[in-house]
């Protein structure tokens, strides 16, 4: 019996999968680090991260705005609250105002399938506790009770998957203000009962509700793992959840986690490493550099332009990460023309350029020192046969058929005559070498 090597690489494949799919893992880091990832997840690169709350609606500052203003105490909010709303005006009172009536879950999926971006992260709950579903552990504190009185994470996330696109919900463990976690707080973590009651109940609830392809855990950093059961919760949703075969997870399960255990690491907001991690990870970054959340009060300087979102991107996945861009929707449920023009931006880029963004693994160099910055990355799925560059190698630029004249230089290196660049506002081009080791 004559076997060919794609029959090899598909029996390969499906004993792979089957010992992937017939584990078990249990509520220990030592076996759940151990789990491989989804594949999905670093093929796709690009995705789109959404703030949307009640924290849209007086959109000053930040999406901490609760937190600033009665938490912190920051003079400029109180500020703003007395200039503004009238005197015993409450947190609680803005979400009435939460009308998302300009609400359109095709036209968001539109734009996010126009950016390139393979899924999407949507807030379901940030650190003020409302939840964008009607939660049963919310009561009235929720966007079906409240505000908008619909289902935006489960209409956006019936828009995205229309659009194939992957979806993923962000979830705040902990609530500033929520009196039970404040108790358990109180009591040094020695209490669970925020968790027993609150928590963990509505993330099981959201998971087989939803069945998100992502969970992008937060606000986990002032109590241990240990008080979070987060063990006990990834072991349930890797064994025997509805997503278990294809969720992916961040790292943010605890006090001291992050960059340490869990699924791809997130560590710090906007983390930026200088050299190839020797983990997959993800660079979350907001076009709007210093909120998460929509600000009524945003400046053009504030916001990222395209070149500069490309040039953070390549980089990103030069270096084997998932590049996830935020935008902060109105109150009203509008995705902002600037935002907009930005996202559609990028997929006009990745239309011609994506070759060099999706799918690909980090090369040996991951970036050459030169007077325009020049980063690299491995687009081959199979073992490469050529060892160095040869006279046959092909060079062409991304978007143009025609091969490039190239000369090698001493013993490293090429030196490539270019054609008139085409223009992009994104100021950034890719040249595809062929059969290079």
């Amino acid at each position: 019996m004559q076997v060919t090597r794609s029959q090899i690489s598909l029996f390969l494949c499906l004993l792979s999968c089957a010992s992937s799919l017939g584990t078990r893992y249990t509520p220990d880091w030592a076996s759940l680090d151990a789990r491989p990832l989804p594949e999905w997840y670093d093929e796709v690169k690009f995705g789109i991260f959404v703030h949307w709350g009640v924290f849209s609606v007086p959109a000053f500052g930040s999406e901490w705005f609760w937190w600033y203003w009665k938490g912190a105490q920051s003079p400029s909010y109180i500020q703003f609250m007395t200039k503004n709303y009238p005197p015993g005006f409450s947190y609680t009172d803005f979400a009435p105002e939460f009308h998302a009536q300009f609400f359109d879950p095709d036209e968001w999926a539109d734009i996010f399938e126009a950016s390139g971006a393979k899924y999407v992260v949507l807030t379901n709950k940030h650190h003020e506790g409302f939840t964008n579903w009607g939660s049963p552990y919310s009561w009235n504190w929720n966007s079906v009770d409240n505000g908008p009185h619909r289902d935006l994470v489960g209409d956006l996330g019936a828009a995205i998957r229309k659009r194939s696109l992957h979806y993923g919900l962000y979830n705040s463990l902990y609530e500033w203000f929520n009196p039970i976690y404040l108790s358990d707080k109180q009591s040094g973590f020695k209490t669970q009962d925020y968790v027993v009651k609150k928590a963990m109940p509505e993330l099981h609830e959201l998971v087989n509700r939803y069945k998100p392809d992502l969970i992008w855990s937060d606000g986990d950093w002032e109590a241990p793992d240990t008080y979070w059961n987060s063990t006990g919760f990834l072991a349930w949703l890797y064994n025997d959840s509805p997503v278990k075969d294809v969720v992916v997870t961040n790292d943010r399960w605890g006090l001291g986690c992050y960059c340490k255990h869990g699924g791809y690491y997130n560590c710090a907001d906007k983390f930026t490493p200088g050299e190839l991690p020797n983990h997959k990870w993800e660079k979350c970054q907001s076009v709007d550099t210093i909120s998460w959340g929509y600000r009524r009060n945003m400046k053009l300087s504030e916001v990222m332009d395209l070149p500069s979102i490309i040039k953070d991107m390549v980089y990103v996945v030069a270096l084997g990460g998932n590049y996830l861009l935020n935008v902060g929707p109105t109150s009203d449920g509008v995705i902002a023309p600037l935002f907009e023009e930005r996202l559609r931006g990028i997929g006009a880029w990745l239309k011609v350029n994506g070759e060099a963004i999706y799918a690909t693994k980090p090369w040996r160099v991951q970036a050459e020192n030169a007077t325009v910055p020049v980063w690299c990355v491995d687009v081959f799925k199979l073992p490469l046969i050529c060892q160095c560059l040869t006279v046959f190698t092909p060079v062409t630029l991304l978007g143009s058929p025609e091969p490039l004249k190239w000369a090698p230089l001493h013993s490293t290196g090429l030196i490539v005559l270019l054609p008139d660049l085409p223009f992009t506002p994104a100021d950034a081009w890719t040249l595809k070498l062929d059969e290079v080791a």
